[in-house]
């Protein structure tokens, strides 16, 4: 490539790249329905829509094994295959591990790695149906991709928010985030150090949500039982701003999001404030809480007003409104993704 520009990546950071790299393709398959762009592809099944969706986690780029114990590594590894299928508004029903490993690793390791994987089959009644092994010269690294099934018509997309739509998103956000801060923390801790043990007490559950999350399936399932069919919907893996932003792009819409209303666990506030931290910051940009954000329409909402898993925290606004939040003080601040880039910061 001498005497050829070189653009660093970073410069578009990752929903560039994804935008460059995937900006001429072209689906030549009727049976291909939903290709690039969501949280799975949609493919045409004579019975059901198939779902598919991949990832990829890298060591030293996803997870650091001085604190990440490989059971639940591999546990995880599933989790952020499934919350995709989910976000489709889908079930998972198998999925396909390949690994690459480096001659550092033991047979043990393998065995507690794939210990973790099996539990979360388990736990989600999902086959492992194959796979690929290979050689490392960097670490780990561990490629899973999951196949779903959803009744035709049922699947979600990103790109069908309409306006005047309810924003909904389940659970609690920014405590996965506050977890891998804690642990980045007593890491420093203890290389400077280590004789001191690391002191978790009290930060049980952002611990768990950082090391061993777990995907809504519990929120799809409710949606079936009570007649809800969102009309927009993508898991937080990103950061909530950036997931939202996600959504009004591919929907031309705008938003409007009350900070009050995001639900923020009390680790995680009590984590924030002792670093000094806004525990909004967390929640807004810090990713991996594998939590379902997603729009309903207006009527909707005396379905889901009784589920206290579920906040109302916004609602879609005009394609030529801004993407906004309301602050707890009462200011309007644009959102901004970061997603990928805030991530690279702290790996």
């Amino acid at each position: 490539m001498s005497g050829i520009k070189k653009t660093e990546i970073s410069t578009i950071g990752e929903f560039g790249l994804i935008e460059r790299i995937t900006k001429d393709t072209v689906l030549k398959n009727k049976s291909t329905i939903k290709g690039i762009g969501d949280d799975a592809a949609v493919l045409s099944h004579p019975d059901k829509n198939i779902v598919v969706t991949t990832d990829l986690l890298i060591e030293g780029v996803h997870f650091n094994l001085m604190y990440v114990p490989l059971k639940h590594l591999g546990y995880k590894a599933v989790i952020v295959n499934l919350s995709d299928v989910y976000a489709m508004n889908a079930k998972p029903k198998q999925i396909v591990v390949s690994i690459a490993v480096s001659g550092r690793f033991p047979l043990e390791a393998i065995d507690e790695l794939y210990e973790g994987i099996h539990l979360a089959c388990e736990k989600y009644d999902v086959d492992l149906v194959g796979g690929d092994t290979t050689s490392s010269f960097t670490g780990l690294i561990i490629s899973i991709t999951a196949i779903g099934e959803v009744e035709k018509g049922k699947q979600v997309y990103r790109n069908t928010a309409n306006e005047n739509d309810l924003i909904c998103v389940s659970g609690d956000l920014g405590a996965a985030y506050a977890g891998l801060q804690l642990l980045e923390r007593e890491k420093e801790v203890f290389k400077s150090n280590p004789e001191i043990n690391p002191d978790l007490t009290g930060y049980e559950y952002i611990l768990e949500r950082q090391l061993k999350p777990e995907a809504r399936r519990d929120i799809v399932e409710f949606f079936e039982k009570s007649g809800i069919h969102p009309s927009s919907m993508i898991d937080v893996s990103d950061g909530l701003s950036s997931e939202i932003l996600h959504i009004c792009k591919q929907s031309n819409k705008g938003c409007i999001l009350y900070e009050e209303h995001i639900s923020i666990d009390e680790q995680t506030k009590k984590f924030a404030t002792e670093i000094n931290i806004d525990p909004s910051v967390f929640a807004l940009n810090g990713g991996e809480d594998y939590e379902l954000l997603f729009t309903i329409a207006q009527p909707d909402y005396e379905k889901i007003k009784s589920n206290p898993e579920i906040s109302v925290i916004g609602h879609i606004t005009k394609p030529e409104e801004k993407k906004l939040l309301v602050t707890r003080d009462g200011n309007f601040v644009e959102l901004k993704a970061l997603g990928w880039n805030a991530h690279l910061e702290n790996k």
